[in-house]
């Protein structure tokens, strides 16, 4: 067996279910921990706490805008342009179409698919800087949000230099990093896909019980 076989054959399965089970077992774990009786009277419904603090945490607070706006654009040019990149480049559904759903749907045109890229990388590249340049993001980074960050961007890369399809070499380096994505995902602060909902409905409930606005 090949490399190329390698990558697209055993080692997908493995990173796939290494990713699956890593997710589960997160959540279910986080999950499983729950929290104790809250025995005081609610104020507020702490369900609608909830799902008000799900939707206006999408938008900063103007009180603090003047401080984070870089990171709350550049936040939203890397997720947005990431989002539109893994469900709408058509060289991804052409494999979820193959490996994962048995059906595609409409891609983005090639000269979206580039735009899409270059506002993706300049958003993770502002946030990269960031982390590094700003005294405060550069003391609470650990290598684990480097080597997140390293990953994405090399994924990224060698997807668009694969998007031509000229290299069999661009398309499985490409494949392969990110299996090593998908296998290092669940163990680090990525997670954050998954669990920001329960985190925010955490404090909304908590705060909302007790009529404090968040």
């Amino acid at each position: 067996m090949n490399f190329t076989a390698f990558v697209d054959g055993p080692f997908w399965y493995f990173s796939a279910a290494v990713f699956l089970i890593g997710v589960l077992w997160r959540l279910v774990g986080m999950l499983s921990m729950g929290s104790k009786p809250d025995f005081s009277t609610p104020r507020k419904s702490g369900t609608a706490a909830v799902i008000g603090i799900n939707l206006t945490r999408f938008f900063p607070r103007v009180d603090f805008w003047s401080r984070i706006r870089l990171q709350v654009v550049a936040g939203y040019l890397f997720h947005l342009g990431l989002f539109a990149l893994l469900f709408f480049a058509a060289p991804h559904i052409e494999f979820y179409r193959e490996y994962i759903t048995g059906f595609g749907w409409t891609a983005l045109p090639e000269w979206a698919f580039i735009l899409v890229s270059e506002i993706a990388f300049l958003g993770l590249m502002l946030l990269i800087l960031h982390r590094m340049l700003n005294p405060v993001t550069r003391a609470i980074s650990d290598r684990g949000d480097y080597i997140g960050s390293l990953l994405i961007f090399l994924v990224m890369l060698t997807g668009c230099l694969a998007l031509a399809r000229s290299h069999e070499v661009l398309r499985v380096t490409h494949f392969f990093l990110a299996e090593l994505l998908l296998i290092y995902f669940p163990f680090s602060a990525l997670m954050h896909t998954f669990t920001f909902p329960f985190s925010r409905g955490f404090m909304g409930a908590h705060y909302g019980r007790r009529g404090v606005n968040v």
